[in-house]
Parts: structure tokens; sequence; C-alpha cells
């Protein structure tokens, strides 16, 4: 098993040592690829919440306390924008393709779906959600963001 640096290593080593049963089966023998790793695993936490009882749990198992949620997850809408000119999606390197031209805008939002409206000639108003994320210059192929949309934002009664 490949540690990504010594102290990841190091801290998984006293996690083990601090709980030597719990993480005897899933540690020893290692797994020989992530297959059998998961394998191992997925076995301990099938023993850990459906045989073993916890003390904390009055020696009851976890599965018989869990219930399911009533509430079926339906995901999130889809992102729409109406009062935007077109929709793009970013592609994969982060950049938006907008009459072929590309410019960067983030990998974080690759794959998504950002709202663009053309606010001066070449000129676009991009946006995300319920944000404005800045301009996108076509003819200079630059990006101007706006102050962060994320930020705090003060209440009007302060």
């Amino acid at each position: 098993m490949a540690w990504s640096s010594a102290a990841a290593g190091r801290a998984t080593a006293r996690a083990a040592r601090r709980y030597p049963r719990a993480h005897a089966p899933m540690i020893c023998p290692p797994g020989f690829n992530s297959l059998q790793q998961q394998d191992r695993f997925d076995s301990f936490l099938h023993e850990f919440n459906e045989e073993r009882p916890h003390e904390a749990l009055d020696m009851k198992r976890p599965a018989d306390l869990y219930t399911a949620s009533a509430r079926h997850y339906e995901g999130l809408p889809e992102l729409a924008y109406p009062f935007h000119d077109r929709d793009v999606v970013v592609t994969s390197c982060g950049r938006p393709c907008l009459h072929r031209k590309r410019i960067n805008i983030s990998l974080v939002l690759a794959g998504q779906k950002l709202g663009i409206k053309e606010v001066d000639e070449g000129i676009w108003l991009v946006s995300f959600m319920h944000y404005d994320l800045g301009y996108l210059d076509l003819e200079q192929k630059t990006q101007q963001p706006l102050d962060n949309p994320f930020g705090t934002r003060l209440s009007p009664i302060s």
C-alpha cells in the first residue's frame, strides 16, 4: 500500500495502534490490490454494523437501530438560466466554448452549465447558479472576475 506522505502513514499507524481490534481485519494482511482492499473494508463494515454489538448502544447492533430515511433523494434540479442569452457547458479543461473561442474559467466548474448574457459587443456576463462570476471578453480572450460572489454578505439591518 502506498502512502501519499510519510505523515499520512504515521497517522494511520497511530490509529491502528489505538484501535487494533477494529483495524486488524482491514490492514493485516493488506489486499493485493485496491479491489481486494475494498472487499476487506466492506466485510469489516458489515461485521461492525450488522454482527458486533456496541457498548455505546447498550450492546445493540447499529443495524438494529438504523432506519432508512422516508424521503427519497431526488438529486439537484437541472440548472436553468431564463434571464441569460444562452447556456454553455464548461469543458473538462475548465473552458466554455463560446463562438469557437475558448477562455479559461476554472477546472472547478468542469462539466457544469453556466449562463451567459451579452452585455456589450463581445462582452459576456457569466453566471453560475444565482451568482455572477465575471465578464468574458471574446476579442481579448480574457476573463474579468467580479468581487467574490460567495463572500460574506452584510445584513441590511446592521
